[in-house]
């Protein structure tokens, strides 16, 4: 089945150009396309989108909070897509802060074509948008100059084994799956098995929410040494 996409920016020229570029590719429909935030929720409704591209400013309802609004919807609501959200460098405290709420990665506005499809294509799948590396350095960037206030350093990681929080641990420090396996010496399904589990057990859905929560358990911190 084609991989069902709504574009959500108020600038008509980035709408149609990501519009055309996604609708030429064989396992990717655009379906729906909204200039604002609230307008955007109410595509989203009604097409039941697997991502939505979301831009950060918009007018009426900014990217943040239409973001909130998809992924935490009201009771009796089944469907949540996943979102992508689309910025430039000097928003990068809002993408913190959608990625908080359950934004699966972010994509810079002149990333090259090529990495719009495959964004598409990789959160599709339920895997990191960005390189592991690339996600750790920009949410340790956020952490550092933005710290948020914790209630409890490590309660959120309670219900991890030693070896989830292990895993966890290493997928915050920016390795990769095959890097975690060659580290533990693990076999790499055991190591997506593990990393399912930890997903599970937070409450969260991939793995941009799963580097969050390692820095704000406490469990890794800015400035740690990837490897």
């Amino acid at each position: 089945m084609s991989i069902r996409v709504i574009i959500v920016d108020d600038q008509g020229m980035v709408r149609a150009g990501f519009a055309a570029l996604l609708s030429a590719q064989s396992d990717i429909d655009v379906v729906g396309e909204a200039a604002d935030g609230r307008t955007g929720i109410e595509v989203s409704r009604k097409t039941h989108p697997d991502i939505v591209l979301m831009d950060v400013r918009m007018p009426e309802m900014d990217g943040l909070t239409a973001t909130r609004e998809l992924l935490s919807p009201e009771p009796g609501t089944a469907h949540r897509p996943k979102v992508i959200m689309l910025t430039t460098f000097d928003v990068d405290d809002y993408v913190y802060e959608a990625l908080h709420a359950g934004a699966s990665g972010f994509l810079l506005k002149d990333s090259p074509p090529a990495s719009l499809v495959s964004a598409v294509r990789v959160i599709h799948g339920g895997n990191a948008l960005l390189d592991p590396a690339v996600t750790r350095r920009f949410i340790e960037d956020i952490v550092r100059r933005r710290p948020r206030p914790r209630r409890d350093p490590r309660l959120q990681l309670n219900g991890l084994t030693p070896r989830e929080t292990e895993v966890l641990e290493l997928v915050a420090r920016g390795l990769s799956n095959l890097e975690i396996a060659e580290q533990l010496v693990l076999a790499e399904q055991t190591v997506k098995t593990h990393i399912s589990r930890i997903l599970a057990k937070l409450g969260i859905r991939d793995r941009a929410q799963a580097v969050i929560a390692a820095y704000e358990s406490g469990l890794v911190k800015p400035g740690d040494s990837v490897r």
